[in-house]
């Protein structure tokens, strides 16, 4: 057993070196493999002091000052992240997932704390909400950002910030859309490689999101309202007639419907997307070409204000065995078919599982400090053990696959040559969710 925790001890140190060349400082050198290693061994709580007394530190100051009064900036890190999250699984044929998180906290002295909806309890409650960015390829996660959202009741109180340690530029209030758009320019910047933008209706129903994202030249596929307005792809402006005056500005020839509405004749299809635990996942979907109404509001006709037509998009339906109905907007090709529609839509589900298994496994919701810097240098550290995690899973299922692979015969060697790459790819497939770490066992 000792063996095999020495193995991975030693295998994470290796997965951090860069990590910690960005650190600088020895002693947060130090810290910082104890930290992640903590996260990953095996206790219920992942809180500084009990990892402090399973890591057989003694006094859990150190471990404390590391995450919470430390100075040092994790910028560099969180840089690091996104570099060895794009070296994992970057790619044309990635995704990148927004979302948000809740952690239920008690009390209203913990940063960020306020009644607000929390998934976690499927209400409202107090708790802590983190807009969350993970990028994804077959089927494996990383994660990339958790940064904390403050609701009104703490951006109105500057002494309440202050004690907090929120730092001044995070200070004004920013919506859950304006912090997503800011952690994908610094994606961007990093160099992290997707093909797509995913989101849930909570983001998919702002015209402002939507508009940013293609603004910045990305493809996007996002859930929307049932009642959000379209128009058919053909709509067409037109010039009003008025009996006197000036001639109004141009409408479309034909009012707005509700999405729903909209995919009331369409054709439906059951589709596919991939194999589960169970057996093939299906649905009912159908798609259709819409002009999304989020364009200026204008009066139409003996109407009330309505917004004229944007950019074309795909409208898809979804209607679940479950009888539950969905909708979503993406601006993918005109060409492109309706199961890859419908798989890209369903990639989604990946960033719902590394929120569970970051708190499940590695105690994203433990932290028991009141601070920004102590809160987001834990979600940090949790985020950096995550990815170490899936490193070890692609690099399994590369030896795997490795081992699988038939001995070719002599006389088609040539063949083989031409296939080599093919064979040897590291693109992650179709695995299992994320394991209980058999260095948890080991360590136990």
């Amino acid at each position: 057993m000792g063996d095999k925790t020495s193995d991975w001890k030693e295998e994470l140190g290796r997965f951090l070196k860069p990590f910690l060349a960005r650190l600088g400082h020895k002693a947060r050198r130090q810290m910082c493999p104890l930290y992640v290693s903590g996260l990953i061994g095996p206790g219920d709580r992942k809180s500084i002091q009990p990892m402090a007394e399973r890591l057989a530190l003694g006094e859990y100051d150190q471990l404390h000052h590391f995450i919470a009064d430390g100075v040092w900036d994790a910028a560099p890190v969180e840089t690091e992240l996104l570099v060895q999250a794009d070296r994992l699984i970057g790619g044309s044929d990635a995704v990148l997932v927004v979302d948000d998180t809740a952690i239920p906290k008690k009390g209203t002295h913990s940063v960020g704390v306020a009644p607000q909806y929390c998934s976690a309890l499927g209400k409202t409650a107090n708790c802590q909400t983190l807009v969350s960015l993970t990028l994804a390829r077959g089927e494996v996660p990383v994660m990339l950002a958790l940064r904390l959202f403050l609701p009104e009741s703490w951006t109105s109180k500057r002494a309440r910030l202050e004690r907090a340690g929120v730092p001044t530029e995070y200070r004004t209030g920013r919506t859950k859309l304006e912090m997503a758009l800011a952690e994908i320019d610094r994606i961007i910047a990093a160099g992290v490689r997707f093909g797509c933008v995913l989101a849930d209706a909570g983001y998919g129903m702002s015209a402002s999101f939507r508009q940013g994202l293609t603004a910045r030249k990305l493809a996007w596929a996002v859930g929307i309202p049932r009642h959000l307005k379209v128009y058919p792809a053909d709509v067409q402006m037109i010039r009003p007639v008025t009996p006197r005056g000036r001639p109004r500005q141009r409408i479309p020839d034909t009012l707005s419907v509700a999405a729903q509405d909209m995919l009331a004749t369409a054709k439906w299809q059951n589709i596919s997307w991939r194999t589960g635990t169970k057996g093939k996942l299906r649905a009912r979907f159908a798609a259709v070409r819409v002009r999304v109404a989020d364009g200026s509001p204008q009066r139409i006709k003996d109407k009330t204000y309505q917004h004229v037509p944007g950019e074309q998009a795909w409208l898809i339906g979804e209607h679940r065995a479950s009888g539950e109905k969905k909708y979503y907007l993406a601006n993918l090709p005109a060409n492109t078919d309706l199961r890859t529609l419908a798989a890209t839509i369903k990639a989604r589900w990946v960033c719902e599982q590394a929120h569970q298994q970051l708190k499940e496994e590695l105690g994203l919701d433990h932290f028991e400090g009141r601070s920004w810097q102590g809160l987001h240098r834990h979600a940090l550290m949790t985020m950096i053990a995550y990815a170490f995690l899936q490193y070890r899973r692609l690099a399994a299922a590369r030896r795997e696959k490795k081992n699988q692979r038939p001995t070719a015969p002599a006389n088609s060697a040539r063949r083989t040559s031409r296939h080599s790459r093919a064979l040897g790819s590291t693109t992650p497939t179709a695995m299992s969710t994320l394991p209980k770490m058999d260095m948890q066992r080991a360590a136990a």
